[in-house]
């Protein structure tokens, strides 16, 4: 049981330490910088994506707040553009019914594209 748990949880270090990479990179940002804009030490963000060391549960909420994406989406992989998603969501909400039903048409049409 106890194998299986350690197994669970160097699972989970790698997952994050990799997605902070990715989303890092997909926006361009070094791991120096990164670690600036968080306040944090110069190798703070080299240290976790060499997996010495994991961030706290408040650094992880801000690793999110920095990217703007919410703790779901950081582990949620099918998302492969949250920042992108969350632009369209929040311009959708504005919309009234009848463009709605466009953009669902549409969006069901690029779907089965």
């Amino acid at each position: 049981m106890t194998d299986e748990i350690d197994v669970k949880i160097q699972n989970g270090k790698e997952f994050i330490k990799n997605r902070i990479t990715e989303l890092r990179l997909k926006n361009g940002i070094s791991e120096y910088q990164m670690s600036f804009d968080l306040g944090q030490s110069k190798s703070y963000i080299q240290s976790i994506s060499s997996g010495k060391a994991m961030p706290s549960m408040s650094g992880f909420l801000n690793i999110c707040d920095y990217f703007g994406i919410t703790p779901e989406e950081f582990f949620d992989t099918s998302i492969q553009e949250p920042n992108l998603l969350n632009t369209i969501i929040n311009t959708i909400k504005t919309l009234s019914e009848t463009d709605l039903n466009l953009i669902l048409d549409i969006a069901e049409r690029l779907k089965n594209s």
